[in-house]
């Protein structure tokens, strides 16, 4: 019987490799026919003629705007590192595009020739992880780069390398490029950047749909999205994110495979709609949700709203795009946001589809999330409380006055009904049983978002529930912390999530177009008549108040350095005539300074006395250089004299010059020195404090 099995073991692995074999010849040859140059032969032995090297192109990275100061000092650590042991090492994939692009990379992905256990070893704090596609994780200062090889994609892959083999007359450094773009999602994800050569290499004529804005997929599309669906999420992401046209294979392809997406890891899932929703791109990527029929898979009842709205022409814009284009404005990749903020978004739609509420109640619910405080919030909202798009069926309508004790319960149960609502994103159950309000949409039944996410957004609005006129969060200014924001903090998630929705009533925090996050005021352009909005004004007291502490500290390092100079150098060998001209400019500088200070600080009075003291200081000073330089003067001129006699009538009369030059020197000096006490009396007498001015 064993020998039986054993005989059907070997007679059935050679009929799989044949089976395998026969796929990927089926799949080369569709690729041949649609890459012409890059499918498969039917001969063996002109399998390396498929490899058409005369599309391969090299150009330098200069002529189109990439150089080497791109790349983060961080990052230049692991090429160097890795260069220095011998490896070849790539900038590959995405952070390549967005380089061509002049946009800023999400990250930054490597390649190499070494093995994922000897990056490991180069780097102290690096992991190897994944098991399909596995790379390894360096950690560098406050930097995550990954780092994958060109022997894991081979080894991935081994029956199709097979298949290839290398033309006579390429370069091997090459052939394992060239080798490792054909496994690339998009032709556009598969250049390569050799930042020491400084070189893009490009194998799939990815640089022409670049420079077309084509998204196109390197093998046929219907095989790309069946080896791996998750490439139509990521297809739809850079799409919506560059402004992309997609191929119509790709498109037939997306359209054709796209409830294969139900199969999906649900942690990949909320990994790709994450990257679409919080790194600036959220509206224009919901659009292609929707026009693919991918939103009704992942957001069934939004997907519903959206028919609905298209359905009834209404003669405003849809809440939810503006709502998640009002994000857009506030993140992006540089600085994207946690899953939380644009889960809660959702949350906060749907519970005004489900339950419409009262305007003005909205603005209050949003303003105090904004500010912090119930009662800066009320205050705000009473003064710019003003629906500019009336939205339907999330608002009911606009009340004119409401007390602040109908206001404090009208926002606690908005705010109970939002935490109600995140249910319905992480429970079947409750999903499917709000899909009653839309009995003929279908309803996938999916849900993605992890119960600790979910959690976490449901407790945004608990500090609204109960005794929401004691809530204070202490925030002090009106900046986002895109690091705390990123990190999923609670405040300025809350504080965001108001921001987004006042925007979206058109309660004007920014009307000049101000962006929440600078660190200086920018000049708002408006007319005569506008005012500075709420947190406008908050804006600008920060920066004065900055302008002033580094204008103070500006002014204690000047008087430290000044002091610092008013010490006499007693080995100083400088001649009497340039001392005291180097303290008469010091003087004279000192003075128009501090004058200058006074002059713009509501304090002068106190500023004057003190450039009174200064200046006889100074005084003091100059005197007492005088009086030892003239000693030192004297004693020289003694020991001098004694040799005077000495002298022949011409040496005489050259010493006698010289000292009717020392004597005018003396009353030059004496004549400044009375000038200058006089300026400062005058100036003490004549000039009248500020604080007099209001006496008067």
């Amino acid at each position: 019987m064993a020998i039986f099995l054993r005989a059907k073991n070997g007679l059935l692995s050679p009929l799989k490799s044949l089976t395998n074999l026969q796929r990927f010849n089926s799949t080369l040859t569709e690729q041949a026919r649609l890459y012409p140059g890059m499918g498969g032969s039917d001969s063996g032995s002109q399998r390396s003629s498929i490899i058409d090297m005369s599309r391969w192109k090299k150009i330098n990275a200069g002529r189109v705007g990439v150089t080497r100061s791109m790349i983060p000092a961080s990052l230049w650590v692991v090429l160097k590192t890795l260069r220095g042991k011998g490896f070849q090492v790539y900038l590959v994939g995405g952070c390549v595009r967005d380089l061509l692009l002049h946009r800023i990379p999400k990250d930054f992905d490597v390649v190499t020739t070494a093995k994922l256990k000897q990056v490991r070893k180069q780097f102290h704090l690096s992991e190897i992880v994944g098991r399909r596609f596995p790379i390894c994780r360096v950690h560098i200062k406050s930097s995550l780069f990954e780092v994958s090889s060109f022997g894991t994609v081979a080894k991935h892959a081994k029956e199709k390398v097979r298949l290839y083999q290398m033309p006579s007359g390429c370069d091997e450094k090459d052939f394992i490029c060239w080798r490792n773009s054909m496994h690339r999602d998009f032709t556009i994800n598969s250049l390569f950047f050799d930042p020491f050569m400084n070189q893009i290499c490009d194998y799939a004529n990815g640089l022409a749909d670049l420079r077309s804005l084509k998204l196109r997929t390197i093998l046929p599309a219907h095989l790309s999205f069946q080896e791996d669906c998750a490439r139509i999420l990521r297809g739809l992401r850079i799409a919506g994110r560059l402004g992309l046209s997609i191929s119509k294979e790709t498109e037939i392809a997306m359209l054709k495979l796209s409830s294969s997406l139900m199969s999906l890891d649900k942690g990949r899932i909320i990994m790709e709609l994450n990257y679409m929703l919080s790194y600036g791109a959220a509206e224009s990527t919901i659009c292609l949700l929707q026009r693919f029929n991918l939103l009704g898979i992942f957001l069934p009842f939004h997907a519903a709203y959206l028919n609905q709205q298209a359905a009834e022409i209404y003669q405003s814009s849809t809440m939810l795009m503006k709502l998640f284009f009002n994000l857009d404005m506030l993140v992006g990749c540089d600085r994207p946001c946690d899953c939380s903020l644009w889960v809660g978004l959702l949350a906060f739609h749907q519970a005004l589809v489900t339950n419409p509420q009262d305007g003005f109640v909205v603005c209050v619910f949003a303003s105090v999330l904004y500010h912090g405080k119930w009662k800066e919030g009320v205050k705000f909202a009473r003064e710019n409380a003003k629906l500019q798009v009336k939205f339907i069926p999330e608002i009911s309508g606009i009340s004119e006055f409401k007390s602040d004790k109908e206001l404090a319960k009208e926002v606690s149960h908005l705010a109970a009904l939002v935490r109600d609502s995140v249910g319905a994103l992480i429970d079947r159950d409750i999903l499917v049983h709000s899909m009653s309000k839309y009995p003929v949409s279908p309803c996938s039944g999916l849900v993605f978002v992890p119960k600790k996410t979910g959690n976490s957004v449901a407790q945004l609005f608990d500090v609204l529930l109960n005794d929401v006129e004691s809530y204070k969060s202490g925030r002090e200014n009106f900046m986002i912390d895109y690091f705390l924001l990123g990190k999923g903090n609670e405040d300025e998630t809350r504080f965001v999530l108001g921001k987004v929705i006042l925007e979206t009533l058109g309660s004007g925090l920014t009307e000049g177009g101000t962006k929440v996050g600078r660190e200086e005021p920018i000049a708002i352009e408006q007319k005569s008549d506008a005012k500075p909005s709420y947190s406008e004004k908050h804006q600008i007291e920060v920066w004065k108040d900055r302008k002033r502490k580094k204008e103070v500290a500006l002014k204690d390092k000047f008087l430290e350095e000044s002091k610092k100079h008013q010490k006499p150098d007693e080995t100083s060998q400088l001649p009497e005539e340039e001392l005291n001209m180097m303290r008469e400019n010091m003087l004279e500088e000192k003075k128009h300074h501090l004058q200058g200070q006074a002059m713009n600080d509501d304090r002068y009075e106190t500023v004057q006395e003190k450039c009174q003291d200064t200046g006889r200081e100074h005084i003091k000073v100059i005197n007492k250089m005088k009086h030892h330089l003239l000693h030192d003067y004297e004693s020289k001129q003694s020991n001098v004299l004694s040799g005077v006699s000495n002298l022949s009538n011409n040496e005489k009369m050259k010493w006698e010059e010289k000292k009717d030059c020392h004597l005018l020197l003396q009353e030059v000096v004496k004549e400044k020195t009375e000038k200058l006490e006089k300026i400062l009396v005058k100036g003490k007498c004549g000039q009248p404090s500020l604080s007099s001015l209001f006496r008067r």
